[in-house]
């Protein structure tokens, strides 16, 4: 055999074992719940701060998935007009690691909604966090499932969420709230600031920043205002 056949063949061997390797998917999964008039910012934000971790080699075993609420619409349309294509819906009983529930300026047919709310439930029991933006938190609410917890909600609504949840411990001017596993936001742009509070408790601050860094926020707000969020250790 010639040297160049026999460089041949192994170069042809290397090749089929590196294609004949399966691909492994990603063993957690963050789920941010989506529907129709959702608010973009509430879900673009955790799915780029994530999304983007999620090629880092630290975090590589988590993937982010969108969830939509109606079981017959894989694709759903933001307030402002953006397609977004579901991964699975609630009624796929996703296992999930952590949950991310988003907001709209309607959300009554939600609160309404007995089979989100069995879901709610359901997945509040297996998660390790629970994380809301904006009015996000009304979804939380309702299902009980901040009873007893410190929150916020959307800028200008915390004296509504604690009139009708008297339970909760509500928070005002405050972009983002962290007691134990729950997580929440004002939403809109403060929901990187979340996204980038709960990364670090899933990670370090370290790698949290990394992903800051390369999202660019950096050249907007120091890195001292998502770390002043971090919980009291």
């Amino acid at each position: 055999m010639s040297y160049k056949t026999l460089i041949g063949n192994i170069t042809l061997l290397i090749s089929v074992a590196l294609f004949s390797v399966p691909s492994f998917a990603a063993e957690k999964k963050i789920g941010v719940l989506v529907y129709d008039k959702v608010l973009s910012s509430d879900v673009t934000a955790p799915a780029e701060v994530f999304g983007v971790a999620t090629r880092k080699s630290w975090f590589s075993d988590y993937e982010v998935i969108l969830i939509g609420v109606d079981k017959d619409a894989p694709v759903i349309t933001t307030e402002e007009g953006i397609r977004l294509t579901v991964d699975k819906t609630i009624y796929d009983t996703p296992k999930l690691d952590a949950l991310i529930v988003t907001s709209s300026y309607v959300m009554d047919t939600l609160f309404e909604n007995s089979d989100l709310t069995k879901f709610l439930k359901s997945q509040a029991k297996n998660v390790s966090w629970l994380a809301s933006n904006c009015s996000g938190a009304f979804l939380y609410a309702h299902a009980g499932l901040l009873d007893g917890y410190t929150a916020t909600t959307w800028a200008g609504g915390e004296k509504q969420l604690q009139r009708e949840f008297p339970k909760i411990n509500v928070i005002e001017d405050r972009n983002v709230v962290v007691d134990r596993n729950r997580i929440s936001s004002n939403g809109g742009i403060p929901s990187y600031q979340a996204a980038l509070v709960l990364l670090t408790q899933m990670s370090s601050e370290r790698k949290a920043k990394e992903v800051f860094e390369t999202i660019q926020l950096n050249r907007l707000i120091p890195w001292s205002e998502v770390t002043r969020y971090l919980p009291e250790q």
